[in-house]
């Protein structure tokens, strides 16, 4: 499995929607699929499953906003 798979697929599981696969610049905060909540819950899966630590205080929500970007900012931290 790619990386932009597996990291959709994490995403897919986090926000309990297939819609992210299908439509990567959706935003999933204005979309209601992600909050506080399901961020911790994703960069927690992130780090588990990927080896990817993101920081809390490294996370804009305005820049981690899509699933494309999602993927473009774990790139940048591999």
């Amino acid at each position: 499995m790619n990386f932009e798979q597996e990291v959709l697929d994490i995403l897919t599981e986090v926000c309990q929607e297939e819609s992210v696969k299908e439509t990567p610049d959706m935003d999933l905060f204005e979309e209601g699929l992600l909050d506080s909540f399901g961020t911790v819950e994703m960069l927690v899966e992130f780090e588990d499953r990927l080896g990817i630590l993101v920081p809390i205080t490294e996370f804009d929500r305005d820049v981690w906003n899509t699933p494309n970007a999602i993927i473009k900012q774990l790139k940048n931290l591999k």
